[in-house]
């Protein structure tokens, strides 16, 4: 069985990777609408280069050009400036040294040289990310010309194979240090991958190339010789001549790029016929295995049942649990890890600083600045201990590492930090659902073994409706038969996922219990007041109710139960925290500073990549000019 899983699975590939040629993903969401090169050959052997950046942002915060240091390429990189040309506008980006580590990037830049790469990065603003901006960057790279006998040579990638960013039009112009006594001497060819373009030497001293509709991941390199005389000294020099190695080289690699178009030009042909072939052998194949399977799966639901709760309850008003965290209490009622999606873990976020302020490890206080403009401030009071579970442990060791030194930080500031450390919060949501489950396996809250097999269950449900929708997309309807079995596993591998048994007898009656305090705490205005707890109960409650989102619910009840609440707290240490929620939304305060630093990490950063003299790959040539593709 294992093995025909195997083949099966390999003849899908095979028909998708036929089906769908090279498919590159954008990064994110960044667009160049227009990419402009200006670069200047001095007569010293270096070059001074300017990039236009015409980009539209939907959400990112930085942007990155990178190049690959080799000094056999090149000396250095000096003279980097960065600027914001929005609009007609001019403005200078302020040079940072430690760029990786600086929090508030707008209008800043700063360079990095390690690990074989030079990178310049800029900010493009927190609050104003979105819509179409324009940025020129501008550099001097030493030693860029090579000086040989009998020609200089030029030979730049302005765009390196990890540009991970497409671009509707991409324009370059090379300028040589003076004017050639003859347009035959200067000698042009450009490479790429997959690409069209033209290259040509406009004039005397003039290189022009453009490409339009780039795709990411494509390299965009040139290669140009023109006369010795025109650099007068030079870092880079060679005893030997280049001419006819370069021609070589260009007619090897154009020979092969023109084999590479006539087996592409045949597969165009005859695809139609090679797709109908597969399609006839894997529909007879998928048909055959996802019936079995969906018997299988039938036959296995009706076999399932589910615990019930021991007692019914509308209302409860204890806790269930009094050293339960935020997150088991969520992973409790939602048993599936898409329970902690990023606004949902900003509640839990939320809840665990309230509750490791009750627990003395924190401290919330509304104070005045310098300025006397009013902040949340959270204090440090003790380090991590063994008093804590952990999922707090981690949150909290979370917090200490973001607080610094001076063991304080404003709410502001915390979630400036979150926004900006979108792998630390990744792992940190990982972490926090993964221990808060281990937790609750430990007390015989919900079953190991159920559980795994609940994920097994969850993952074959996406995994079928995935392969359903990516083969009927890219099949034109030739697997529709396949493609409906597909989808019917899929609906069934989540029926029986419901219905297994995660919860533990004992997970059941305390889901029920949470469920119940959940309820009363959404009404318990409605209930005889006689009824309701102590106001000093409430500080708990209410870490429970920002974990399941229903804070500002609690709240406008508390203060129709309790109108003259803020004379009862003030100045009372003990309901300093209460007080702060009544007056702020400090209880969803991270949910969209969390929800942004995971959607950075996803579509975070364009990154550019230049100064590899790698060859091969022609776009397009002078009529004299060889014409490669690599």
């Amino acid at each position: 069985m294992k093995k025909t899983k195997k083949i099966l699975y390999i003849l899908a590939l095979t028909a998708v990777f036929l089906l769908i040629g090279t498919i590159k993903s954008n990064a994110g969401n960044l667009e160049l609408n227009k990419l402009d090169f200006n670069a200047q050959i001095n007569s010293d052997g270096s070059m001074d280069a300017t990039e236009t950046w015409n980009i539209s942002i939907q959400s990112t915060n930085t942007l990155y050009k990178t190049f690959k240091t080799d000094s056999s390429k090149y000396s250095e990189i000096t003279n980097v400036t960065v600027k914001d040309i929005t609009g007609g506008q001019n403005l200078s980006f302020t040079k940072v040294d430690n760029w990786a580590y600086h929090v508030e990037k707008n209008h800043y830049y700063g360079t990095e040289n390690e690990d074989g790469d030079f990178e310049i990065g800029w900010g493009v603003g927190l609050d104003n990310s979105s819509g179409i901006r324009k940025y020129e960057i501008s550099y001097t790279v030493k030693d860029a010309i090579t000086k040989y006998n009998d020609y200089a040579e030029l030979y730049w990638q302005f765009i390196g194979k990890d540009f991970e960013i497409n671009a509707k039009d991409i324009k370059g112009t090379v300028y040589l240090p003076s004017n050639a006594t003859n347009k035959e001497d200067i000698k042009v060819w450009g490479h790429t991958k997959d690409l069209n373009g033209t290259i040509y030497a406009t004039d005397l001293n003039k290189i022009e190339f453009e490409i339009n509709n780039y795709k990411n991941g494509r390299y965009v390199e040139i290669r140009t010789l023109f006369p010795t005389e025109l650099i007068e000294t030079s870092g880079r020099t060679k005893n030997t001549e280049i001419l006819q190695t370069a021609i070589k080289e260009e007619t090897k690699w154009a020979d092969k790029a023109n084999a590479e178009r006539k087996r592409n030009e045949w597969l165009e042909q005859n695809m139609p016929t090679i797709l109908a072939a597969i399609a006839i052998i894997l529909n007879i194949i998928l048909i055959i295995v996802y019936i079995k399977k969906a018997i299988k799966y039938i036959e296995k639901n009706k076999e399932l049942t589910k615990f019930k709760p021991t007692t019914k309850l509308e209302y409860y008003r204890e806790l269930p649990d009094e050293k339960a965290t935020p997150g088991e209490v969520v992973k409790i009622l939602n048993v599936n890890i898409s329970s902690f999606t990023p606004t949902n873990f900003g509640k839990i976020f939320s809840a665990t600083i309230l509750d490791l302020t009750l627990k003395g490890y924190l401290e919330i206080k509304q104070e005045k600045n310098t300025k006397g403009k009013e902040n949340i401030n959270i204090y440090v009071l003790k380090q991590v201990s063994d008093g804590l579970r952990p999922s707090e442990e981690r949150i909290m060791t979370f917090i200490i590492t973001a607080a610094g030194e001076d063991k304080v930080i404003t709410l502001k500031e915390l979630q400036k930090y979150i926004e900006n450390h979108s792998s630390k919060i990744e792992s940190l949501i990982k972490a926090t659902y993964n221990e808060s489950n281990n937790e609750l396996i430990n007390q015989k809250v919900i079953d190991e073994k159920m559980q795994k097999e609940y994920e097994s269950y969850k993952e074959k449900q996406t995994s079928y409706i995935v392969s359903g929708i990516a083969i009927l997309f890219l099949s034109f309807i030739i697997f529709i038969i396949p493609v409906i079995l597909f989808f019917i596993n899929s609906i069934i591998c989540g029926k029986i996922a419901k219905k297994l048994n995660v919860l533990t007898q004992k997970g059941v009656d305390e889901k029920e219990e949470w469920n119940g305090l959940k309820k009363y705490m959404e009404e318990f205005s409605m209930i005889d007041k006689r009824e309701v707890p102590e106001l000093i109960i409430w500080e708990k409650y209410l870490v429970y109710a920002t974990a399941f989102g229903i804070a500002d619910k609690v709240i406008k009840q508390l203060k129709i139960v309790y109108p003259n609440f803020d004379e009862i707290t003030q100045g009372v240490n003990t309901y300093t925290y209460m007080n702060i929620m009544m007056h702020t939304n400090f209880s969803t305060s991270f949910s969209n500073s969390i929800s942004t630093s995971v959607a950075s990490a996803s579509y975070s950063s364009g990154s550019g990549s230049g100064g590899g003299f790698s060859g091969g790959g022609g776009f397009g040539r002078r009529p004299e000019a060889a014409v490669a593709g690599r």
